[in-house]
């Protein structure tokens, strides 16, 4: 497995940890274990990815979740299995507010995709990918326009 593709299933069985606890507990301490745990061989700048993107999806938890159910009305939240809903929140973190240089918009979709497969399902990766490919398309058609 790529590091970066551990990188991103290490956070997310974080975040799936923490979504699943209520969101309670310190995330801090759940990325410390888990990294300790899955990535005992990982550099530094992986671990430091790791911590970015799961604080990073914490600080914007709100606002990614009101995108998800912008992007999907018909499946409320609550609906989502804990799985796809943590899957979505890391694409969309990345595709959003990730470095587009360091991980291209159709990369980071590409990899919550794979993510989704891998700890949900074949149907989640289509649902990550209708999800994702919507707000990409959003987001592109507005970048095109404002241009």
């Amino acid at each position: 497995m790529a590091s970066r593709h551990l990188a991103r299933s290490i956070a997310m069985q974080s975040l799936y940890e923490w979504d699943f606890a209520a969101k309670e507990g310190d995330l801090k301490e759940l990325v410390e274990r888990n990294i300790q745990e899955f990535g005992p061989g990982l550099e530094d700048v992986n671990k430091d990815f790791i911590r970015t993107l799961a604080s990073g999806v914490k600080e914007r938890f709100a606002d990614l979740n009101q995108i998800i159910e912008k992007a999907a009305p018909e499946w409320p939240l609550e609906q989502i299995t804990i799985v796809d809903r943590n899957v979505l929140r890391l694409g969309l973190f990345e595709l959003l507010y990730g470095n587009k240089d360091e991980v291209p918009p159709k990369v980071a979709i590409n990899e919550a995709i794979e993510l989704a497969k891998n700890f949900s399902g074949e149907s989640s990766g289509k649902f990550v990918n209708g999800v994702l490919g919507t707000v990409y398309r959003e987001l592109d058609s507005s970048q095109t326009s404002s241009s």
